[in-house]
């Protein structure tokens, strides 16, 4: 069992109040003003992986998504522990996305890279083909004229399904979105005409997760 201690100090001088764990380049030194602070709270938390198998079964959907030509680390890394954490199967780097062998992308999925699989590819056009031969369905994250509401779809329960996300900048590339079986995407209700693309992913796994029929459920010990 992994246990951890952390506390929450607060600053004397001018009233902050922070996280101090194991690892942390803080201290006991207020990171706002460097005044002398006071621990307020100390707490031990277990973070060892907690794997359940209630309600699971052979008969449910496969998710996996693909990241083509995502230029942020920080991007990837957040898609990689959301992956992990809406219990996706894998995850496909391609093009120049940065992988977990990067610092920067390792800073934001906080080990979710130990959780879910992922494998680099240089041609996403290449492995979506082959992807399908295979028999994975890939539903691309792109607003277009013949994009579905995300809200209304449906994954059956053997399902292998592979969503697709593209460039920051330019999105999806149209050769993936001509072989897609699906173009899908998420209304949106201001000014913008995108979300970030690693809220972006959270939202669509979390529609493609609801949208099955049975899922796979994997509680966590903590969030942070």
């Amino acid at each position: 069992m992994a246990i951890t201690v952390f506390q929450i100090r607060v600053c004397v001088s001018c009233g902050l109040r922070y996280p101090v764990a194991g690892g942390n380049s803080f201290g006991d030194r207020c990171p706002h003003c460097l005044g002398e602070t006071e621990a307020a709270l100390t707490k031990r938390i277990n973070t060892e992986r907690i794997l359940t198998t209630s309600g699971q079964t052979a008969d449910h959907p496969q998710l996996a998504v693909l990241l083509d030509n995502i230029r942020s680390a920080w991007n990837v890394g957040s898609i990689l522990r959301s992956a992990d954490g809406f219990g996706f199967d894998h995850v496909y780097l391609c093009g120049i996305t940065p992988t977990p062998q990067k610092e920067a992308v390792t800073k934001t999925s906080l080990g979710a890279e130990d959780f879910v699989t992922w494998s680099e590819h240089k041609d996403s056009l290449k492995l979506a083909k082959q992807l399908k031969k295979e028999g994975w369905k890939i539903y691309a994250l792109e607003e277009t004229k013949k994009a579905t509401d995300i809200r209304e779809i449906k994954i059956k329960v053997k399902e292998k399904a592979v969503l697709v996300l593209g460039s920051e900048v330019t999105g999806v590339d149209p050769a993936l979105l001509k072989i897609a079986d699906e173009i899908i995407c998420i209304p949106m209700q201001g000014g913008k005409r995108s979300f970030n693309v690693s809220v972006a992913f959270a939202i669509a796994a979390y529609a493609l997760r609801k949208a099955t029929p049975k899922s796979r459920t994997r509680p966590q010990t903590t969030s942070g």
